[in-house]
């Protein structure tokens, strides 16, 4: 159904205004990618009824006006990785993978293919933040999926434009309203996908996950072949026990286990840093964390880091000091669960 114009290059601020600085000045190359044919959508828009199904009927003059062309996007070459073992030293498995398939197309024509990707771990180990940094080094646009708060299965293939309320499904929004045909896509709590036993809230992913499938997916809502095949899927989940095997069938499993201590303390350190230079007020700031208050981070779980600290340093001010203390963090909330999974 798609096809692509030459590789081109891509400005940065187009793609990503971080580029340059994570990528050392390179910048990102791209495929012209129709991700839908533009014909169907006109002979679709003319079958409509007059004063009828105005919702479908602007979802079409929408892919009409945006026209069906998105940048596949990829690395100009193999992209600077060194922050990314260094932010995330719990994650390294999953980089060496993503490494070694990026390394594969970094000088040839060919796209960007990543073998889709499950993260199995505890609540708040960083499995979401590490969906959303592959999205930055890629250099391309990320639609977000949260399993634990939908019930119904339209949330990834649309609704039927029959029913009252009916919309298109996220995969569909995410690429038509989304300037790329490789976004990244992650599905948030895998395991906490809900729905009635009659419909499963997962079974549009079996098709969505294979890549010959998945070039010709078809929304419910809007009834138009999609090409999703470029799609780069991340899913997170804490129970493997609660994922079908057609799902497991079909991606890379990682088991992403707690920082251990030195790692905790090193994602503490980087990040006061990384909050302290992103403020006016935190250049008032010591430059670094003590000992102490980094051995009291080391307890938390990667997630509850950020708002721990942003309280230290209100705590902190109120009490006309400029440099952390143990007792500025705050008191209890949740801890690093043992390594292991939820049972």
């Amino acid at each position: 159904m798609s096809g692509c114009t030459d590789l081109v290059p891509v400005a940065r601020d187009t793609v990503e205004g971080k580029w340059e600085s994570r990528h050392r000045g390179r910048i990102p190359i791209a495929h012209m990618r129709h991700v839908y044919r533009l014909d169907e959508v006109e002979r679709r828009l003319g079958k409509l009824p007059a004063r009828d199904h105005e919702a479908l009927r602007a979802t079409y003059e929408r892919m009409l006006e945006k026209g069906s062309e998105r940048f596949q996007v990829k690395p100009s070459g193999l992209p600077a990785m060194d922050h990314l073992y260094d932010e995330l030293p719990n994650f390294h498995e999953v980089l060496d993978d993503l490494k070694r398939q990026l390394a594969l197309c970094s000088d040839s024509r060919d796209a960007l293919e990543l073998t889709p990707m499950l993260l199995l771990g505890p609540p708040g180990v960083g499995k979401t933040h590490f969906a959303r940094e592959v999205a930055q080094l890629l250099g391309t646009g990320m639609g977000f999926i949260s399993m634990s708060s939908m019930t119904a299965g339209w949330v990834l293939s649309g609704a039927s434009s029959q029913w009252k309320g009916a919309r298109p499904g996220k995969v569909f929004e995410t690429l038509v309203d989304g300037q790329y045909a490789n976004p990244v896509m992650v599905v948030d709590e895998i395991d906490k996908s809900g729905g009635e036993h009659a419909y499963d809230p997962l079974g549009s992913l079996y098709s969505l996950l294979e890549h010959d499938t998945a070039g010709s997916f078809t929304d419910e809502f809007a009834e138009v072949a999609i090409d999703a095949s470029q799609v780069i899927w991340v899913a997170t989940a804490n129970d493997i026990r609660s994922i079908p095997d057609p799902i497991l069938n079909r991606v890379n499993v990682f088991q992403i286990e707690m920082p251990d201590e030195e790692a905790a303390r090193k994602i503490a350190a980087k990040l006061y840093r990384s909050i302290r230079a992103d403020h006016d007020w935190g250049q008032r700031f010591d430059p670094e964390l003590s000992d102490g208050v980094l051995s009291a981070m080391a307890r938390m779980a990667p997630r509850e880091m950020r708002r721990a600290l942003m309280t230290a340093f209100g705590n902190a001010k109120l009490d006309g000091r400029f440099t952390l203390q143990e007792r500025d963090l705050p008191d209890g909330g949740p801890k690093r669960s043992p390594i292991g999974f939820v049972q």
